[in-house]
């Protein structure tokens, strides 16, 4: 099946379950269009049975998807950049050191949170749970460190719906944009212990440093020297229709180069993002130009593919084989990923002198704001041993949908009923 074919009926779909949802639900579009995508999973997996030729078909679409490769290799590099282009660099100035704490510490600390909590509760309630694994800390920790960052197009996605105040907003956002550097190298690290590829004893402070700058500042050199030739090939060439073909090809050189050497995709792409929108921003309005064309362009790129991811993650129920075997300690995986925020932001705030006062109701909001998205399901679906791979994608997947249906269709609520 060709890859236009898949693409289009993915878009048919999408416009088909969005009209619903605008018509019907009312719900915000992402979380609507992913509600209606799991329902007709559900109906899918139902109907199956019976054989219906064009229900095959859609199911068949979705299971040829590489859903890891699709969002980790092209998709997530385009939405972080359309986000990014549109985030103001005076407001991430402003809450700077909430952003690179939450973004560094509060991850490392979830991560662990989570694996070891995950751990002991298997230990304790498996001989209750009829699962057929046993308890293995070390891929508890994987899920811990894969389940921690918070997803920057669900934060990107839903935010901007909610209404939250702009500092808490910032806040939430600039984490979730900067995460994903530190996230990877914790994941890396954790799997290749977990599949033999590293040692423990051969992890070094030394090691684990050279992974961090590799994957970060390396990802920071790149994506300011292409957000730089990217805006000065704009400026120079002065031409609508070009400067959107020039911010494409900063998108997809970003990608090639960061993969080539293996620094943070993501990251590359957030910085080049920020400098592009910033710098083309003030320059336009310097100058008395007219910039709306690329913005109007990335919007609508990010309203198309962000449609598209959610869609995804709701069809993914169907690739989930017994799901519903999962359901307990899916729902314990909610609880300790909860309590995990709640530790990862709460620490921080007690022994860093943060220039600003949290209070109980931005607190509240900071730990509901953390919302999981399609990057968790990625990176669990890229884990190769069939033993604890289902276990790990199954709860993974709770953990996602909780996320984004309940916290992001409360998170507004919560905003307005809390004093901030």
């Amino acid at each position: 099946m060709g890859l236009f074919y898949s693409f289009g009926i993915l878009i048919i779909i999408a416009t088909i379950f969005s009209y619903i949802n605008i018509r019907l639900l009312k719900f915000p579009s992402k979380i609507g269009l992913m509600i209606i995508t799991m329902i007709f999973s559900m109906l899918l997996v139902f109907t199956k049975k019976f054989d219906p030729e064009p229900l095959i078909n859609i199911y068949n679409v979705i299971d040829d998807i590489d859903f890891t490769q699709l969002v980790m290799g092209g998709m997530l590099y385009f939405l972080l950049f359309a986000g990014a282009i549109q985030i103001n660099l005076s407001d991430l100035k402003e809450q700077r050191l909430s952003i690179i704490v939450f973004s560094t510490l509060s991850v490392i600390i979830s991560t662990f949170v989570v694996g070891f909590a995950l751990y002991y509760f298997l230990v304790l309630a498996l001989p209750y749970l009829y699962l057929d694994i046993q308890p293995s800390l070390i891929y508890c920790l994987l899920f811990g460190a894969l389940i921690s960052p918070t997803d920057a197009i669900a934060v990107l996605g839903i935010l901007k719906e909610a209404k939250v105040s702009k500092p808490i907003e910032t806040k939430i956002t600039g984490e979730a944009l900067f995460n994903d550097g530190v996230a990877v190298v914790l994941f890396t690290l954790l799997y290749s212990i977990a599949n033999g590829k590293m040692q423990v004893e051969n992890i070094t402070a030394v090691s684990i440093s050279w992974l961090l700058v590799k994957e970060i500042f390396g990802a920071v050199i790149v994506g300011l020297i292409l957000g730089y030739i990217g805006w000065y090939a704009m400026k120079t060439a002065k031409d609508m229709q070009l400067n959107v073909l020039i911010t494409l090809s900063v998108v997809i050189s970003g990608l090639i180069i960061s993969q080539m050497i293996d620094v943070s995709g993501p990251l590359t792409m957030v910085f080049a993002g920020i400098v592009i929108g910033n710098v083309s921003r003030d320059y336009s309005k310097k100058k008395n130009l007219d910039n709306s064309f690329v913005k109007t362009f990335w919007e609508l790129t990010d309203e198309i593919l962000n449609a598209l991811l959610f869609l995804l993650i709701g069809f993914e129920i169907l690739l989930i084989p017994n799901l519903r075997h999962y359901w307990v300690v899916g729902i314990c995986a909610i609880l300790i990923v909860l309590f995990a925020r709640y530790i990862a932001i709460k620490i921080p705030t007690l022994v860093i002198p943060f220039r600003e006062k949290f209070s109980h109701g931005t607190f509240l909001i900071l730990v509901w704001g953390g919302l999981r998205g399609g990057v968790s399901i990625a990176l669990a679906l890229s884990i190769t041993d069939t033993h604890y791979r289902n276990f790990i994608v199954a709860i993974t997947y709770f953990v996602v949908v909780f996320s984004i249906v309940f916290q992001g269709l409360t998170i507004g609520k919560l905003a307005k009923r809390i004093e901030v």
